[in-house]
């Protein structure tokens, strides 16, 4: 199959616009801001369906996509489901996720708009990993602000963004004021995903910089469709359509990438399909979140967005090992939830782990922490359609691979996560 010319823009068929943000009150205590380049605030508040790929992105792009899809039917045999799940899987590039589609077009359009240095903040390393891999094809300095816990138990992912060129800064540090401000009432540094961004805002602020600004961004999800597209395509080739799409939600970029085109389908009069957000009970945004405007991150200077949020001080707990720890759901995939055009469901990381050993035992492939509550979610759907009579078709987005995350497999098996329940939480009500 070709690779898709285009992204798809879901904004022209959703029927309303979403929520402004709001200005920090804040903005009031630095003269800088947030630098975005116009080519992607245009992308934002675009109102065209189909937005062109650059060349130059696309051919980064055909490196590694398209990405294949298949059917795990040993996976099918070995949970017992009657229904066919296929997966699309978005680990075979150098980052090891489905991130660098995004990051390799935004660094496009930060190179083009004159950057020659960007900060940016990661959680558990998959976004920190993309940028700095698309800073080095396009040639600029990256700056990473790694959560604590994550620097310390993740030393690949840190290794690999060295190799590439960036430097790496656990978080909380002393390099900022929020950094600093953060340590005092967290002595042992394990951090958060908000602090970091906090860092690596305020460090672009003083320098004068770019702030990279992550994976939630509308620009993002937009970037992240061809994951979406290209499966739509090879499941038309197979004859079939699914009639459930599954991902994991940390800001939400690859639940939009995978779900937007089909969710698109369906708006526009087509196939209805079934969407679920799975997400962690340790980061439960969505299933117990607020949906109510707040800040992006802890910094308090960036725009406020109406969002499902725990709030921007909140922290996972230090043995989350996956990167689904951002305390916020995009404002794009919020709106979608608040309008139940979607839903979602938590459960544990012991759970998604035992599902994710299933998983990788059947199918040869070993998924992100991330992408493990995204199969536990689709198994535990696959088996209820076969309880209610009506086996299915089931799509999942296996984000990337857990090759980077070794030692919390080994944590797994050797308890350190605790036993998985004997129920997970069921999906939260419409």
């Amino acid at each position: 199959m070709d690779l898709p010319s285009a992204w798809y823009n879901v904004l022209p068929d959703l029927g309303f616009d979403l929520p402004p943000d709001r200005p920090s009150p804040d903005r009031d205590r630095t003269s800088l801001r947030v630098q975005v380049p116009p080519a992607l605030i245009r992308q934002e508040l675009s109102r065209k369906r189909w937005i062109e790929i650059p060349p130059e992105v696309a051919d980064r792009y055909a490196q590694w996509r398209p990405t294949p899809l298949r059917r795990a039917e040993t996976f099918e045999r070995r949970i017992g489901t009657r229904s066919r799940i296929y997966y699309k899987y978005e680990g075979g590039n150098l980052s090891g996720s489905h991130k660098l589609n995004t990051a390799i077009a935004q660094i496009y359009y930060y190179q083009r708009a004159g950057a020659r240095r960007l900060t940016v903040g990661t959680g558990a390393g998959q976004w920190g990993t993309a940028v700095a891999a698309a800073c080095a094809v396009f040639g600029l300095h990256c700056t990473v602000y790694m959560v604590g816990s994550s620097y310390r138990a993740k030393p690949g992912r840190r290794s690999l963004m060295e190799f590439l060129g960036a430097e790496v800064i656990p978080s909380p540090s002393d390099r900022t004021d929020s950094g600093r401000h953060a340590a005092t009432s967290d002595p042992g540094g394990s951090g958060s995903l908000s602090i970091a961004l906090a860092e690596a805002v305020e460090d672009a602020r003083s320098s004068g910089d770019y702030f990279c600004t992550g994976s939630g961004e509308t620009y993002s999800l937009l970037h992240q469709t061809v994951i979406g597209l290209e499966a739509m395509e090879q499941l038309d080739r197979l004859g079939t359509v699914p009639d459930t799409v599954v991902a994991s939600i940390g800001g939400g970029s690859n639940l939009g990438g995978i779900a937007l085109p089909f969710l698109g389908t369906t708006l526009r009069g087509g196939r209805p399909v079934r969407v679920i957000a799975a997400e962690p009970s340790a980061c439960p945004k969505l299933t117990q979140g607020r949906y109510e405007y707040d800040f992006t991150d802890a910094s308090r200077l960036t725009p406020l967005q109406l969002m499902y949020t725990l709030g921007h001080d909140f922290a996972a707990p230090p043995d989350h090992t996956g990167g689904l720890r951002y305390h916020g759901a995009a404002k794009l995939i919020s709106a979608l939830y608040h309008r139940r055009l979607m839903e979602a469901v938590a459960c544990s990381q012991a759970e998604a782990f035992a599902t994710a050993a299933d998983f990788a035992e059947a199918e040869g492939l070993l998924p992100a922490p991330e992408s493990a509550f995204a199969i536990h979610a689709t198994a535990e759907a696959a088996l209820q359609a076969d309880a209610a009579g009506r086996p299915g078709v089931l799509l999942v987005c296996v984000s990337g691979h857990g090759l980077y995350d070794l030692t919390a497999y080994q944590a797994f098996r050797e308890g350190a996560m605790g036993r998985p329940s004997s129920e997970s939480n069921p999906v939260h009500p419409l």
